[in-house]
């Protein structure tokens, strides 16, 4: 059982661990002595102080220890060790954790592991048919019957194989001779990824006149992403070319709609079927009021 009191020659010994730590440590770098802690029986660390600039903290750490019955102490260890407020580096984190978009620069490599979840295998030429099998020998003799075909002489199934429809040229003509695609999942994230930048629900596309799905400059994009996604292609827009969702739209919209002009006041119509009304006007000398009509006023008879 480890012993909570220091052994009594061990804890006496601190010329002898200084000496360690200073043959160890830079001239001049171990300070003070902090402590002593026992380890065991018979066995004590001493704690001297680290003045070395970048070590803020941290301590020398010199171990002691004598046989039983013995009177002389002996040299075990010393070690560089942080203390409670020692300045440490952070936790490492590997660099696939550490890397964010937009770290890459020219030259930069960045391997992909053999088992990312954003791919999956693609055309490796396994699937092409056995020479000898019937599937083999009926393309063997559609190269026969072909006018532009090497016929050799034997068995239609040592024929060559068509180049422009096997299934390597196919899978190459459709963009899936790769060793990888993306996968499903791959698919998913990319189009979350691009929904969060420029969706529909970004302020953006909030303010927009209408959306990207009418808009001029929008180039589709193929395969199944073209249902949901396309590219930008105008050059005063936020996102050009980007990948933008189908619902995203800006002020750059090519019918965006003009600034209204004011309306103009209609031409005055003089409608003649009107009867005016008779308006009252009192006499000059006083008394009783007389009705006069419009001619009178104008002072016609």
């Amino acid at each position: 059982m480890r012993s909570r009191t220091p052994d009594r020659l061990c804890a006496e010994a601190v010329d002898l661990a200084r000496e360690a730590a200073e043959e160890a440590a830079l001239p001049g770098t171990v300070g003070e002595h902090i402590d002593a802690v026992a380890d065991g029986d018979r066995v004590v660390t001493h704690l001297f102080a680290c003045n070395e600039p970048g070590y803020r903290g941290w301590r020398w750490a010199v171990t002691v220890a004598r046989a039983s019955r013995a009177k002389v102490v002996t040299l075990d260890e010393s070690v560089l060790l942080p203390g409670p407020d020692a300045l440490l580096a952070p936790e490492w984190v590997p660099w696939s954790e550490r890397l964010r978009p937009g770290d890459m620069g020219p030259g930069d490599l960045l391997p992909t592991e053999a088992d990312d979840l954003r791919l999956e295998p693609g055309f490796t030429g396994e699937d092409a048919p056995p020479p000898n099998s019937p599937i083999a020998e009926g393309m063997a003799a559609d190269v026969a019957d072909s006018e532009e075909a090497d016929v050799l002489p034997g068995s239609p199934a040592i024929q060559p194989a068509p180049e422009r429809g096997s299934i390597a040229a196919v899978a190459e003509e459709l963009g899936m001779r790769r060793a990888r695609v993306l996968s499903r999942y791959g698919l998913h994230s990319a189009a979350d990824r691009w929904e969060d930048a420029f969706g529909a629900k970004t302020a953006m596309a909030q303010a927009a006149p209408a959306t990207c799905v009418s808009c001029g400059f929008l180039t589709p994009l193929p395969g199944s992403l073209g249902q949901a996604f396309g590219v930008c292609a105008n050059e005063f827009a936020p996102a050009d070319g980007r990948v933008v969702s189908l619902g995203y739209g800006c002020g750059a919209h090519s019918e965006a709609a003009v600034m209204p002009k004011p309306p103009r006041p209609a031409a005055p119509v003089v409608d003649e079927t009107i009867v005016e009304p008779l308006s009252l006007r009192p006499e000059r000398d006083g008394g009783s009021v007389e009705e006069t009509g419009p001619a009178e006023e104008l002072g016609h008879s």
